[in-house]
């Protein structure tokens, strides 16, 4: 302290010189102020670069695991509606197969009926219309 006015060396306050270090100062501040604005700017700029790119990466994350459900869902509904089929089409052949043995067992049934009721009310004796009962069965069943 010289007066009460601070000295910086040779620069007394009021003078050309103290003006100049004063514009030098506050150009020195105004520039880092505006390259730390700019490295913040920047700094934003990459941490919401960086979320967007996180935010893409669980879309298309959620995107797959949606279409992988999408898929697995398909397949299960194509393989029961397969097995359904498989079993409808079982079931439709072994009413057929059910139907054509009912269907032959009573036409047996009949013929043996037939056979018996005109064996019996035949003149014949009864062994030739047992004979002819057993040759008949023989037929149907050997035919």
């Amino acid at each position: 302290m010289l007066l009460g006015y601070e000295t910086f060396g040779s620069i007394k306050p009021g003078s050309a010189n103290s003006i100049v270090v004063a514009v030098v100062v506050v150009v020195v501040v105004v520039v880092v102020v505006v390259v730390v604005a700019v490295v913040v700017v920047v700094l934003v700029v990459v941490v919401v670069v960086l979320v967007v790119v996180l935010v893409a990466v669980v879309v298309v994350l959620v995107v797959a695991g949606v279409v992988a459900v999408v898929v697995a869902v398909v397949v299960v509904v194509v393989v029961v509606a397969a097995a359904a089929a498989a079993a409808a089409a079982a079931v439709v052949v072994s009413i057929s197969i059910l139907a054509v043995v009912s269907i032959s067992a009573a036409a047996a049934a009949a013929v043996v009926v037939v056979v018996v009721v005109v064996g019996s009310s035949s003149s014949s004796s009864s062994s030739s219309s047992s004979s002819r009962a057993a040759i008949a069965l023989e037929d149907i069943f050997y035919s």
